[in-house]
């Protein structure tokens, strides 16, 4: 039987765009759907309500808010929160991309967009339910950060499948902007109702992301063999790669040890300031609710920006490690600068959330799209298309153990003051720089005109 031929390069186009927009609105619900809980855990100020004269309690500035968040230590109950959904993702994230290396991607994605549904809404229907158990929202949380590890692996490795390397930086640099569109929905949303009735900030995004599944489930094409309905050539290709058996190729493992840790201290920042951010507005600049969670969307406006400068500029360059360490350079002090003069103003906190988000989210929108897709194909990998889910779960699960870790420490360590948060973020920028600097020198010395001399 003849190898079949790709589809008439206008309708391939097509259907490439289709994919591309698809995948973008599932991780958008994704993220959408993450996004409540950093603008629900603001709380009101408790000053301003008449409180009953029947109601006995100790005085404090939080009395009117959900118990048990009504106490001094809210800050810790929302740290524990946040991590119980983290750990989850940062453990099911290495399992993720074994499972979507032998599950259908359209399947796979579908029964996550469902559950993470579920359980999003469920968290939401607290409220209406009455429910005031601490460990009822750890468990949400934690079942929502499993099925959450679905969405990563699944929709990179479908538009792997579609697009080659030329641009890729490009392209995905502008598709990776889903996670901060995700993040702006789901602030304005979950701020639309978090000062009447919060539940409706987790129950609304849990219905999107489960609408999203069922979309998902009719029109997504995983790839260009799947249009052609090369089912037989398709199990035929799995059958002969794996790769496992490829799993030690040096040249692609090294750079996916170092991008990995790297993306750890990268997403330590980028989460710190996902579910954090919102309430640093609010305790430093003293806005309300509503209005930090909408200046919070600001620093996603330049996560936008930055992911498609970074692309742009490594796809010109041929630098993705280089790329990413000059903006993680740039970050440190931009980072102490929000911090003394970010406030000062409307005109200068804009500046800064746009210009931090794009320093910040550049480098971690590069790792875990355009690196991760060119590693997940490195030629020693034989063309297996479906090792670029399991090397995306290897890479997106180490940094979700940053991700884990940075919500934790600003919990633990924002009450000692803000600075120290900050200090923390610094901290864990300038170790990421560090960690490229191998690569970094490689990519400068083939700028130079050296190659590497291989071993063997």
């Amino acid at each position: 039987m003849g190898t079949p031929r790709d589809p008439p390069g206008q309708s391939l186009r097509m259907y490439r765009g289709f994919i591309l927009i698809l995948t973008f609105f599932f991780y958008t619900a994704y993220h959408l759907s993450r996004k409540p809980i950093s603008i629900v855990k603001l709380h009101r100020n408790c000053s301003f309500v008449i409180r009953p004269t029947d109601l006995n309690i100790t005085d404090n500035d939080t009395w009117c808010d959900w118990a048990p968040f009504d106490q001094d230590n809210y800050q810790n109950l929302f740290g524990y929160i946040d991590n119980c959904f983290l750990v989850a993702y940062a453990i099911g994230m290495f399992f993720s991309g074994m499972f979507g290396e032998r599950l259908p991607l359209r399947y796979y994605l579908t029964s996550g967009m469902l559950l993470s549904g579920l359980f999003t809404s469920l968290f939401g229907l607290g409220f209406y339910w009455n429910i005031h158990s601490l460990w009822y929202y750890c468990l949400m949380q934690a079942l929502n950060g499993l099925v959450q590890t679905t969405g990563w692996p699944a929709v990179v490795a479908c538009v792997g499948n579609w697009f080659g390397k030329g641009k890729r930086g490009f392209i995905m640099g502008v598709w990776n902007s889903h996670t901060s569109v995700g993040n702006i929905l789901g602030s304005l949303i979950a701020g639309a109702f978090v000062s009447s009735a919060w539940g409706m900030s987790f129950i609304v995004p849990g219905i999107i992301i489960a609408a999203m599944g069922i979309i998902c489930f009719f029109f997504l094409v995983e790839s260009k063999l799947s249009l052609l309905f090369c089912i037989m050539l398709y199990v035929a290709e799995v059958q002969n790669s794996s790769l496992t058996r490829n799993v030690f190729c040096p040249a692609s493992l090294q750079g996916v040890v170092e991008f990995s840790l790297c993306l750890l201290f990268a997403k330590l920042v980028s989460y710190t300031f996902l579910y954090w951010l919102p309430l640093y507005i609010a305790n430093v600049a003293n806005f309300d609710a509503k209005s930090a969670g909408d200046m919070s969307t600001l620093f996603d406006v330049g996560g936008i920006l930055g992911g498609i400068l970074a692309g742009v500029v490594s796809d010109y360059t041929g630098g993705r490690a280089t790329t990413c360490c000059v903006m993680l350079i740039v970050a440190a002090p931009m980072l102490f600068l929000y911090n003394a003069i970010g406030q000062n103003g409307v005109s200068t906190t804009v500046v800064m959330l746009l210009v931090c988000g794009a320093l910040v989210n550049g480098p971690y929108a590069l790792i875990t799209t355009a690196v991760s897709a060119d590693l997940g194909t490195h030629e020693c990998l034989r063309g297996n298309a479906k090792a670029l889910s399991t090397v995306t779960a290897i890479i997106d699960g180490t940094g979700s153990i940053g991700a884990a870790i940075g919500p934790l420490l600003a919990g633990l360590i924002s009450p000692t003051g803000w600075n120290n948060v900050f200090y923390m973020l610094i901290s864990a920028d300038v170790l990421a720089c560090l960690l490229l600097c191998r690569l970094v020198f490689k990519e400068v010395r083939g700028w130079c005109g050296y190659t590497t001399r291989q071993r063997g």
